[in-house]
């Protein structure tokens, strides 16, 4: 199997394991995420969501990228 092959192998099940875990825990209710609520309308944006899945997807990518 190709680097490439493994490569999208890892990414899929880092997907697949990241779903399975959304449907039982709840993120994005996080202190530091923004909802504004007028009326009807609901704005949510996940800031602090955002900022820890990005810091756990680098440091899963670094230890990836090393053990390559």
């Amino acid at each position: 199997m190709s680097g490439i092959g493994k490569m999208l192998m890892i990414v899929g099940a880092v997907v697949f394991v990241a779903g399975l875990i959304m449907q039982f825990v709840k993120i994005g209710k996080l202190p530091g995420d923004i909802v504004f609520k007028k009326g009807n309308t609901t704005f949510y944006f996940p800031i602090m969501t955002s900022i820890i899945v990005s810091v756990v997807l680098s440091f899963l990518f670094y230890i990836i990228g090393k053990w390559k």
